[in-house]
């Protein structure tokens, strides 16, 4: 596994696996999350895993005392070598697969027709495309329980908006560039909306409140207005 280690501020540092996003790089992301999760060392608050590195932020006063006369960040970069060694005993779980049913177009799908237009595609075969991917989801973040979910069909790729909205409403399914998204929460927001989903990815009262999670495969099924309002309803 190879990696690069950089101070965040005086109390984290960054684990770097590189600069491509792509299913190598998101798989040492997921493995060192899955170390930190079975082994958590005493010294460390807690993890952020993104995109292509995870920080790690760590308390200052847990540092063994022997140790105080070193300075910090040097202790801690000896700590995660050692700790990242035991990499190969890791057991990677299947990921999940989770299906999120999407209304496409209409009133929920206010962009359809511009992404359509951009790709010289029809609204249907944008519908197909998106529908038909493979999915995978490398990160949470921007808002509680926004995943950020790549595998999108390049032929449907297109950019932000210009001027983004200051209000998406939640459920709402969107492009940004190749990448692919749900909004869990009503947010302001550029990506390109092309349809909605009645599933509810944020749910702050439960213990998990995100339903998605980085390493999920996503599955999107094209359901009609009927459908989403009797799942809205239950």
């Amino acid at each position: 596994m190879n990696y690069q280690l950089h101070p965040l501020g005086d109390q984290a540092i960054i684990i770097d696996f590189g600069n491509e996003i792509n299913e190598v790089t998101h798989q040492s992301v997921q493995t060192v999350a899955t170390l930190l999760d079975e082994h958590p060392p005493e010294w460390m608050i807690e993890y952020i895993p993104a995109f292509t590195t995870v920080t790690l932020f760590y308390n200052l006063m847990k540092i063994p005392l022997h140790s105080k006369s070193t300075f910090p960040y040097s202790i801690i970069c000896e700590k995660i070598k050692i700790l990242l060694s035991n990499i190969p005993s890791i057991k990677q779980s299947k990921p999940r697969i989770v299906e999120i049913p999407v209304c496409y177009g209409g009133e929920f799908g206010p962009d359809l027709e511009e992404v359509a237009k951009y790709n010289r595609l029809t609204t249907e075969e944008v519908m197909t495309l998106h529908a038909n991917g493979e999915y995978l989801v490398y990160m949470i973040g921007f808002a509680p329980g926004f995943p950020y979910i790549g595998g999108m069909n390049k032929r449907i790729a297109t950019p932000r908006k210009a001027t983004p909205r200051l209000k998406i409403p939640e459920g709402s399914v969107g492009i940004a560039g190749n990448q692919t998204g749900v909004y869990p929460i009503e947010t302001p927001g550029g990506w390109q909306l092309i349809g909605k989903t009645p599933l509810k990815l944020f749910r702050p009262y439960e213990e998990n409140p995100s339903l998605l999670m980085a390493g999920d495969q996503i599955k999107f099924k094209p359901i009609t207005l009927e459908e989403y309002m009797e799942m809205e309803a239950t």
